[in-house]
């Protein structure tokens, strides 16, 4: 039976965030954005983790960012140990350093990453091993790198399909227990042999439908028993409950049109630093008008 486990999250406001650049293929600078509604749809999302008993940590905005919500993308934590993200457009290349800074502060190990990498986008711990994706913005390389910084098992996964350019928007950790790991994950997105290699792992996942990839309903969080999910990933949802999970549907529309969703929302603290580290801390902020 799947069972819930306390998280610690580090999120990041959008009170700069819009789409005035495009570098992947949800974003349209022609389209209107909402930055009201993104904080809303934020804060809602942020609660939803801290209603669960998840501790919540944020990090300043910084102006100029649009991107720095998508927290995830910020950096990967093992066992304590910080792995900087390197990011491969030039756009979001301030975010890393304030990510890693915001660690460093904390009294966090931090490794300035030699390699391109974009965080937990293409970086996802399950149980004893890490899955790595690779073909968009990650370069393959950096999964050498992290597997000598944290001594876990790295296995490269290739994304074949520009929609999902980080490996969290095709495959969802739901369960990281090393008796029992679970994924979901949608096949298309994945080159034939990487689509093997999960089918040997991973041979009781649930395979989400192309309604569910496009939604971004697999770029969500799990707990281990609730799973916070795109709403109009309906299959998901019920392939989900049919588990023994419990999804919980999570408006994150505006931000979508960046090209994320909770999980890019969510960066995900695992280990402690050498220093105290502030928990269950919610942080409130009026949006500027």
């Amino acid at each position: 039976m799947p069972v819930a486990t306390p998280r610690h999250y580090l999120m990041c406001e959008p009170l700069h965030y819009t789409v005035s650049y495009e570098i992947n293929p949800w974003m349209d600078v022609t389209r209107h954005t909402d930055r009201d509604l993104a904080v809303a749809q934020w804060r809602v999302l942020r609660d939803t983790y801290l209603a669960l008993g998840h501790t919540v940590e944020t990090i300043s905005p910084l102006e100029g960012l649009p991107d720095m919500v998508y927290a995830a993308n910020g950096a990967t934590v093992v066992d304590g140990v910080v792995y900087s993200a390197k990011f491969h457009y030039a756009e979001r290349a301030p975010e890393g350093p304030a990510y890693q800074k915001w660690f460093a502060d904390r009294g966090y190990l931090t490794h300035t990453a030699a390699v391109t990498n974009e965080g937990e986008g293409d970086l996802l711990v399950i149980g004893d091993v890490i899955l790595a994706g690779w073909g968009f913005r990650t370069d393959r390389a950096a999964h050498a790198e992290l597997q000598e910084l944290v001594g876990r098992p790295v296995i490269s996964l290739e994304l074949v399909d520009p929609h999902f350019y980080h490996l969290d928007t095709a495959l969802a950790v739901l369960s990281s227990d090393p008796a029992a790991p679970q994924i979901a994950y949608y096949p298309a997105a994945f080159s034939a042999g990487s689509r093997t290699v999960l089918e040997r792992m991973f041979p009781d996942a649930i395979l989400a439908t192309a309604a569910d990839a496009a939604a971004l309903g697999l770029n969500a969080v799990s707990d281990g028993l609730n799973v916070v999910v795109a709403p109009d990933a309906v299959d998901l949802a019920a392939a989900l409950r049919a588990r023994g999970y419990l999804p919980i549907p999570v408006d994150t529309s505006e931000l979508l049109k960046g090209g994320g969703g909770a999980k890019c929302c969510t960066l995900e603290v695992r280990g402690t630093a050498s220093a105290p580290v502030t928990v269950r801390a919610a942080v409130t902020s009026e949006v500027p008008r």
